[in-house]
């Protein structure tokens, strides 16, 4: 959709526009990712516990499960409402409302299962990731700089005794001098 600007008379995109917050279930981390115009595309039209590539995102490597979201006025996406509208329900317990009192009920406003232009925040979890191939490649550099180790160790053992045997020859000629 193109809306007119006052101003100038130009007209704006009013593209998707996600704050992505990626959380990382074995390192306990999350990263907020904001995506926008053709970069956001990609994720309208998906559905709550839908997989997707990291690369979406700008995580390639990994793969991602989307697990929540809120809409521009705040209010939760939930799984079990069908499409990207906006409901009021009655709901007892889960996503939206937490009860005080065992069986106590309430009507909440809540957003569909669909991402849509409508969705500020999408909330997603690492599901898999690359594996890495570096640490092999590690463990070479550590036995390359090992032998490297030994090899210096070696050529400066000699030098050493060397400057021994001449200080020594050194402290004796004098003496010498010293005696006569």
């Amino acid at each position: 959709m193109l809306k007119q600007s006052l101003r100038l008379g130009e007209y704006v995109s009013d593209m998707a526009k996600f704050k992505v917050i990626v959380s990382d279930p074995e390192e306990g981390k999350s990263k907020v990712v904001e995506l926008e115009g053709a970069r956001a595309v990609p994720l309208i039209g998906r559905k709550l516990g839908e997989t997707l590539d990291g690369s979406v995102v700008g995580m390639s490597g990994r793969k991602l499960q989307v697990t929540g979201g809120s809409d521009k006025d705040g209010f939760p996406m939930r799984p079990n409402i069908h499409g990207g509208v906006r409901v009021s329900v009655i709901v007892s317990k889960s996503i939206g409302f937490h009860p005080m009192r065992e069986g106590e009920r309430q009507r909440k406003t809540l957003r569909g299962n669909v991402i849509t232009e409508d969705i500020v925040q999408v909330n997603m979890k690492v599901i898999e990731k690359a594996k890495r191939a570096e640490k092999p490649k590690k463990i070479k550099k550590v036995k390359a700089e090992a032998t490297e180790a030994v090899k210096v160790e070696a050529q400066t053992e000699p030098q050493p005794e060397e400057a021994k045997e001449a200080k020594s020859g050194g402290e004796s000629s004098e003496k010498t001098a010293q005696a006569t």
